[in-house]
């Protein structure tokens, strides 16, 4: 999963709400005002969420925006990432800088939960011992006895377990956004893949029971949610684990019987277990949306074989092309690493090949990056000029298929279900924001007169410009350009 696919919006922790005359309430402390900081992936801003869910349980009030610009609070936690080496660096770097909050608020607790608290537990209590609390992805809900005992002995608390004993979907929920949920359908991973470190900080898959799930999605509906995305490091192998290989795609057309569900997402597949009946639920079911991010990671066989990847270039593009043939409007991202160990200029020229034929809607592409722990890691590595030459060039490459891709949409209606004004420049030019059914980012023109739609609402526009990676509607409905809104 990638940090990369989501807009500060959509990756924002849980702030208060304002109180129904637009001023937030600051004079309720409760147990202690939190902020939890994320990194990662969408399975973190979800664990954000249980997170945020299991503190104000237990008493705690979520900050106001104005109390995180102004540093007041008593308790901040940061949920962290282990999938890349910068992501790491980050961590130490930011709760270097909480050091100095401590010290000028000697009350203040720091919590560090997440992947690198569950990878390391220890280190980050020796190396920052102004930490308070740290905690792994398999016991969010032991925060807050943390706090407490951390508030008593005076002394930094570790709790960092291996084994699962709840799904942390068991747990209270403080959701971010009320329009749009994330739901786990499984957690863990059980493959192999020798660049990767999640097997190690998530453990071996665990699938939910598919009644559990929907009525989870239910309930999120029944709150005002309109769209969910489910969640898990390779949601279509789910029920494999009971030898129900159908069980994802029957858990897809569940979905669309859900009344007041508008849209459904789910990220990531695997390529290999991504098989026809999941494309035709996709296809077939008018709520799951032609949306799809479909990692490659190479288009070198023999890189393939060495990342432990279970399908080759061929079988790629095979399965690209049925998808294509079901749903021609389908826009797929993938993930590519460049650099990795071996690799040789053949092998980054078959992944070009591959991304040319493949035309990605977009690619979030990494040079490799050594994570301790993993097979990968030991291997002779590529020197960094030559990834870095091969990343620009692979970019290049993907910024002009992007831009060609989003040029087709210049001319069209479009429904998009508005998510906020979270462009840079939404609020002089008169925008909002949201995503297309297929997942494209859109800065939507209210035409003077028209209304102006809130959060949640659908709007049907006329794309007027396509950018680099998002697409603008300034629609001129006095030209016969569309401009509509549905609640």
């Amino acid at each position: 999963m990638n940090e990369d696919m989501m807009t500060e919006a959509e990756r924002a922790s849980k702030l208060a709400e304002p109180a129904g005359d637009g001023v937030a309430e600051t004079s309720n402390r409760g147990k202690g005002v939190y902020y939890v900081h994320t990194l990662g992936c969408q399975m973190n801003v979800h664990d954000s969420e249980r997170i945020a869910g299991v503190l104000e349980s237990d008493g705690y009030v979520p900050a106001t925006e104005e109390q995180v610009i102004d540093k007041d609070i008593d308790l901040i936690v940061m949920n962290t990432c282990a999938v890349r080496e910068n992501a790491a660096e980050r961590m130490y770097g930011t709760i270097g800088l909480w050091a100095q909050m401590k010290r000028e608020r000697p009350n203040l607790q720091i919590a560090v939960g997440g992947c690198m608290a569950q990878l390391d537990r220890q280190k980050i209590a020796k190396k920052a011992p102004w930490v308070d609390a740290v905690f792994g992805t398999k016991n969010i809900g032991s925060l807050p006895r943390l706090l407490d005992q951390a508030r008593m002995i005076g002394e930094p608390q570790v709790d960092v377990v291996d084994k699962l004993d709840y799904f942390p979907s068991q747990l209270p929920t403080a959701r971010a956004s009320r329009v749009s949920s994330w739901v786990s359908i499984s957690i863990g991973c059980n493959n192999t893949c020798t660049f990767c470190i999640v097997p190690t900080t998530r453990g071996k898959e665990h699938d939910r029971r598919p009644g559990d799930i929907l009525a989870e999605i239910r309930q999120c509906v029944d709150n005002g949610a309109k769209e969910v995305t489910l969640l898990g490091q390779n949601v279509n192998s789910f029920g494999y684990g009971i030898g129900d290989r159908y069980a994802f795609s029957k858990l897809l057309r569940a979905c669309g019987e859900i009344d007041g569900l508008e849209r459904v997402r789910f990220t990531s597949p695997h390529p290999a277990a991504f098989t026809d009946d999941v494309i035709a639920a996709m296809a077939e079911t008018p709520n799951i949306m032609h949306q799809l991010h479909f990692p490659l990671q190479s288009g070198s066989d023999r890189i393939l074989r060495a990342m432990r990847r279970s399908y080759r270039s061929a079988k790629f593009l095979d399965i690209l092309g049925r998808i294509r043939e079901a749903m021609p409007d389908a826009q797929i991202s993938t993930d590519i690493i460049v650099g990795f160990p071996g690799e040789t200029d053949e092998d980054f020229e078959e992944t070009m090949r591959v991304v040319r034929e493949a035309r990605f809607s977009s690619a979030f592409t990494f040079e490799y990056s050594p994570r301790p722990g993993t097979p990968a890691a030991a291997m002779e590595q590529v020197p960094h000029e030559v990834v870095q030459e091969r990343f620009e060039r692979l970019v290049a490459l993907q910024e002009q298929i992007t831009a060609e891709e989003l040029a087709k949409f210049e001319g069209r209606d479009i429904e998009v279900m508005i998510t906020g004004a979270a462009g840079k420049k939404d609020s002089a030019t008169h925008r909002v924001t949201g995503r297309e059914r297929t997942g494209v980012l859109v800065h939507i023109g209210v035409p003077d007169g028209e209304p102006m739609p809130e959060v949640g609402d659908f709007v049907t526009a006329t794309v007027t410009h396509a950018g680099r990676h998002n697409l603008i509607a300034d629609p001129d409905p006095a030209k016969g350009q569309t401009y509509s809104v549905r609640h």
